[in-house]
């Protein structure tokens, strides 16, 4: 049996050196953290307001668009249906572009 009051020498030496190579990245992380741009509460805002649009914009124009083709040409489908699902798959690759544009580095 071993004394458990008494510490191990050899992995209390390397536990030490975990303990610095852990501090040393963290402080390097916040270094980096602190050179780079910051983005504040009005840049989320901002940022979901241009994704809100960016989706709503292209479904409300399939919406009119596809009412306007179910009034002029009647089909066993619905224009509208149709054409506001389109408008939701074009708006949520917009709004992609967009956040993968915004995320880019300058």
């Amino acid at each position: 049996m071993t004394d458990q009051g008494e510490p191990n020498s050899s992995s209390d030496g390397r536990e030490a050196s975990d303990l610095a190579d852990t501090v040393g990245r963290d402080a390097a992380r916040k270094a980096q953290a602190r050179k780079q741009r910051r983005y504040g509460i009005w840049f989320g805002l901002g940022m979901m307001g241009l994704v809100g649009w960016a989706i709503a914009v292209p479904t409300l124009i399939g919406i009119a668009l596809g009412v306007w083709l179910d009034a002029a040409w009647p089909q066993k489908f619905s224009w509208a249906i149709s054409l506001l699902f389109i408008g939701v798959a074009l708006g949520a690759l917009n709004a992609w572009w967009w956040l993968r544009r915004e995320g880019e580095p300058r």
